[in-house]
């Protein structure tokens, strides 16, 4: 696990997002209407549809970034450009690596709140990648292999350790269609930590293969998020929409 020190910063830093998080919402900011969705690897835009569809049935504002997956600054400029097009308060939300776009680009002034699907939280300047190694290895990433500086999933790691609680049809279909992403963008580090001024929301999944459970809860409550736990696999946004949706619901500020 982590050291004393990263332990002691970890809750300093959760105890001031936890404060931020409880003015903003005692400020009675206003209702976002808009909710802008950004996906991670070994996957696209339409990864999102099944949330997509339960937000607009009441009557929100949904859009979701075609994430280039090339470098972080060119995934962060494709998010700032949609949250530039929002009319008004804005949810920004993040799934696995998308969690890193969301980390910087939500510091843009549309952004109302941030939420995190089992997703990296990075702080501002902070090693993921180091901070991952603090944990046990998830096994979806040794099913990672390379065609020159271009990664994508295998098969049998994308149903077993990716979608694991999907049925295996539906899983074959968005092994086919996952954007491959370039090695670069896994070097990228955020400048910025959006969580730490923004209300924050998280939700862990708790049979995740992808990014270790416990590796998801640290990060959820670093930055004091209001945090749900659901039995899912990696793709919690497909296995368990409702929940998904009923959690950037609450991030909105709109009525239940």
């Amino acid at each position: 696990m982590i050291n004393r020190r990263t332990f002691s910063t970890a809750v300093a830093a959760g105890a001031v997002a936890s404060l931020f998080t409880s003015r903003a919402m005692a400020a009675g900011a206003p209702a976002a209407r808009n909710v802008v969705f950004v996906h991670g690897l070994f996957a696209d835009g339409s990864c999102w549809t099944d949330v997509i569809a339960r937000l607009q049935s009441r009557g929100l504002n949904a859009t979701s970034v075609q994430n280039p997956l090339t470098t972080l600054p060119e995934a962060v400029a494709a998010a700032e450009r949609v949250l530039a097009r929002q009319d008004g308060p804005t949810v920004l939300v993040g799934h696995s690596f998308g969690g890193m776009i969301v980390t910087q680009a939500g510091v843009h002034p549309n952004v109302s709140a941030l939420v995190y699907v089992a997703a990296r939280a990075p702080d501002a300047n902070e090693n993921y990648a180091a901070l991952a190694k603090t944990y046990p290895a998830p096994p979806a990433s040794a099913g990672i292999v390379f065609d020159g500086d271009e990664g994508r999933l295998t098969l049998d790691a994308f149903l077993r350790d990716f979608a694991g609680d999907l049925p295996q049809a539906r899983a074959k279909v968005l092994h086919a269609v996952q954007q491959p992403f370039q090695k670069p963008l896994l070097a990228g580090r955020v400048s910025a930590a959006a969580w730490r001024s923004k209300p924050s929301f998280y939700a862990v999944s708790k049979q995740d293969r992808t990014i270790d459970p416990d590796l998801q809860r640290f990060m959820a409550k670093r930055m004091g998020a209001k945090t749900v736990e659901l039995p899912a696999s990696h793709l919690s946004l497909i296995s368990q929409p409702d929940e998904v949706a009923a959690l950037i619901l609450e991030a909105t500020g709109q009525p239940a």
